[in-house]
């Protein structure tokens, strides 16, 4: 009798604001089953806007988490891993310590990945579950702390067909550490930030696939807990959540006006990223801004799952 199993894979995407662990089987059909999944927030990214250095403090709480996923992996009975570093290990001096780390923790180096790399792990793994995914043009904007990607293409059998994918150095850590110096912020302060915003993302193409642009990572998914007073957080019910662009405007509006120990409290808001979702925010409403679009749809999965379907084809 065939096992309906066949292959346990981990991968861990080192980010600027999060370290994620994926830990998945590939089922008879093909498709992925996650076994657990793990977000730390190390805030490795900390002040790297600034010093284009890695702080030994952010250095040393990403080594622990390492060290921590390390044991999960193995307790698990991995068969294949993957560990990518995107933004800050693009961006920052003193990588070697964290590679050594990684190398410490997994005998093996992170693959820092490019810009339009992370787009493409991005587009692929936040479409996996969703019922439309493939069938027509899609837009995938995946909001890190040091970047954020966006992608428009579809992903159906014949592989992926992008036609745009690009990666801006503007992340929601980035970004509240350059504009956001007020607790709340200034009025002066958050016109700064959504105008860099606006040009920034003007070249970036509309798309008319006829469905909601898709959102990826912590910010969407802290907004969509946040929205829905989750508690604690639940992936399969944020997953496919879908929420008005009017509705996310009035929630972004009501956290620029709380201070920073008021955002924590909030039910379903994750404490650690409390100081930076003002920014994150307002990345997600102007880019919906310009789409002209009524609504986004929220996507549990990102790098960590395109890069965990990679490893099982063996790519």
């Amino acid at each position: 009798m065939l096992n309906d199993l066949l292959m346990r894979v981990a991968t861990i995407d080192i980010g600027t604001n999060t370290v994620l662990l994926l830990v998945a089987e590939q089922a008879a059909d093909g498709s992925l089953v996650p076994v657990t999944e793990c977000a730390t927030i190390t805030r490795l990214g900390e002040g790297v806007d600034r010093t284009r250095r890695f702080a030994p403090a952010a250095v040393a709480r990403t080594r622990t988490c390492l060290e921590e996923y390390a044991r999960t992996v193995q307790a698990l009975g991995v068969e294949r891993i993957a560990v990518v570093g995107t933004s800050a290990m693009r961006d920052a001096g003193g990588g070697d310590e964290v590679q050594a780390h990684v190398h410490a923790a997994f005998d093996m180096h992170a693959r820092v990945v490019s810009g339009e790399e992370e787009a493409r792990l991005a587009f692929r793994g936040a479409l996996s579950g969703l019922a439309a995914a493939g069938q027509r043009e899609t837009a995938v904007f995946d909001i890190g702390g040091g970047s954020t990607e966006i992608v428009l293409g579809r992903a159906d059998a014949a592989g992926l067909k992008l036609t745009f994918a690009e990666s801006f150095n503007l992340g929601s850590v980035r970004l509240t550490e350059r504009y956001l110096a007020h607790d709340p912020p200034t009025p002066s302060e958050l016109a700064s930030l959504t105008q860099s915003l606006r040009e920034a993302f003007a070249a970036v193409p509309m798309f008319a696939g006829g469905q909601p642009p898709v959102g990826v990572a912590g910010t969407m998914t802290t907004l969509a807990a946040v929205s829905l007073g989750l508690v604690p957080y639940e992936g399969a019910r944020v997953h496919g959540l879908t929420i008005a662009h009017d509705e996310l405007r009035t929630l972004v509006g009501r956290l620029e006006s709380m201070d920073l120990e008021s955002r924590r409290r909030l039910p379903g808001m994750e404490p650690k990223r409390a100081d930076v979702i003002v920014a994150g925010g307002w990345i997600a409403l102007s880019l919906l801004e310009h789409w002209g679009a009524d609504s986004a749809q929220i996507s549990d999965r990102g790098v960590r799952w395109g890069l965990a379907q990679e490893l099982i084809e063996g790519i």
